[in-house]
């Protein structure tokens, strides 16, 4: 059974940092994309950011030069460091993988983590 799991998420104030993880547990062959979306309320859920098992990555303008993904290829994991946090980034954050599990060698499937709530208040 595969399954990702995210922490970091949590309360913290304008201008601030957090870095979220999200771990690909369970029987993988491998993972292509791996990337995180947002939901805020009342808005559909949207790309923040992306990054292929190459290293390449790809951000939402609305992130750009604050946000920074990364992944560890050995240990199944991408990160989402955080930095000048504003209001407008409180949402639920998703991981998601593109991945092919030990059972289906060679085909590839959506998987999401259960979100991780980000709130930036004062």
């Amino acid at each position: 059974q595969v399954q990702l799991l995210e922490s970091g998420g949590g309360l913290v104030q304008p201008g601030g940092s957090l870095r979220l993880s999200c771990a690909a547990s369970g029987n993988i062959f491998n993972i292509n994309a791996m990337d995180w979306y947002r939901q805020a309320p009342g808005k559909q859920r949207e790309l923040v950011a992306l990054i292929t098992s190459g290293g390449s990555t790809n951000y939402a303008d609305s992130v750009k030069g604050r946000f920074t993904i990364s992944r560890d290829n050995a240990k199944n994991t991408v990160y989402l460091q955080m930095n000048s946090l504003k209001p407008e980034d409180t949402a639920v954050y998703y991981c998601h993988a593109e991945l092919s599990p030990d059972s289906h060698r060679g085909k590839y499937y959506s998987y999401w983590g259960q979100g991780t709530q980000v709130t930036v208040s004062s």
